[in-house]
């Protein structure tokens, strides 16, 4: 079961109050022009102020419910586009990983020991995840490092930071979506 982010479904929640807002703005737009045309069909002239201000209230709310359909759309489209490409980044960076794990011909404990360095977590507490000693991580962390020519965690941490941040492919990866 896929759940949404909490951060989606706040977004979600704006979207459908901005909706419900601009539905009333229209409804009481349409309830101005209706007064209007029976002011007018009562013998009420434009020149009379109150006339005057109400044709004038229906218009600007009419003008403004259409403009905040118009950009409500415009604003779910990037959310949708901005969504897109952050999945297709996520999905990217996960097979990049693999292609430099491949390259590194890791094993598949040195590839478990590899995602969890990735993750931050501590060389104890992989043993523990893992049920192995703290020495046999250190030793597969040398291995890991020796592989993929680097000094140590950082080093390789910054071998995936630097593709993510990598401008050329952010923006391949954005312009395809």
């Amino acid at each position: 079961m896929i759940t949404k982010g909490t951060q989606t479904v706040k977004q979600e929640r704006r979207a459908m109050t901005l909706a419900a807002i601009i539905l009333l703005q229209a409804l009481c737009g349409l309830f101005f022009i209706g007064d209007v045309a029976y002011d007018l069909h009562e013998g009420d002239h434009l020149d009379d102020l109150h006339t005057l201000l109400e044709t004038g209230a229906a218009v600007a709310l009419m003008i403004g419910a259409i403009f905040l359909m118009h950009e409500l759309r415009e604003l779910l489209n990037r959310m949708a586009a901005m969504d897109l490409s952050i999945r297709a980044a996520r999905g990217d960076m996960a097979n990049l990983i693999e292609s430099f794990f491949d390259k590194w011909k890791l094993t598949p404990s040195e590839h478990d020991v590899a995602l969890l360095i990735l993750k931050g977590i501590s060389n104890e507490d992989i043993a523990r995840i893992r049920g192995t000693a703290p020495s046999t991580v250190r030793a597969q962390c040398t291995k890991i490092y020796a592989k993929a020519e680097v000094d140590g965690r950082s080093q390789l941490i910054s071998i995936f930071m630097e593709e993510l941040l990598d401008t050329d492919k952010a923006n391949a990866l954005t312009d395809g979506a």
